[in-house]
């Protein structure tokens, strides 16, 4: 409850603020930054972030873990792909991050099935 408080304090509360997901994504600090130099390229986590934000951000993944079968396969995805630890749940927390705001945006609850179709479609 108090982490759920701490999320939505931290974002404010004017409801034109952020544009789009993205830029909440941004000032979360959960949006990973691309680098590309030549042959090379390289995904790192953002630095310039509200550090208690992305905290209880991280908070929110990790305790989804265990909250949402959604989240978890997800999770689940992430690790398979290659992600470490860190990694799988700043994308977590990016995701989740996303699904808040569609939530604030048009004024709906939160729905596990509408927010991993992939989790729901695999149960059935």
């Amino acid at each position: 409850m108090i982490l759920g408080a701490r999320v939505v304090a931290e974002f404010g509360d004017d409801p034109t603020r952020y544009a789009n997901p993205t830029a909440r994504k941004s000032y979360a600090g959960t949006a990973p930054i691309t680098r590309a130099s030549g042959k090379r390229q390289v995904v790192v986590a953002r630095l310039a972030r509200n550090r208690r934000l992305a905290d209880a951000c991280y908070q929110w993944a990790f305790s989804a873990l265990t909250a949402s079968p959604g989240a978890r396969a997800y999770d689940d995805r992430c690790r398979t792909a290659g992600k470490t630890h860190q990694q799988a749940l700043r994308a977590l927390a990016n995701r989740l991050v996303g699904i808040l705001h569609g939530c604030l945006r048009h004024r709906t609850r939160y729905n596990e099935q509408r927010a991993w179709p992939q989790t729901a479609r695999n149960a059935a």
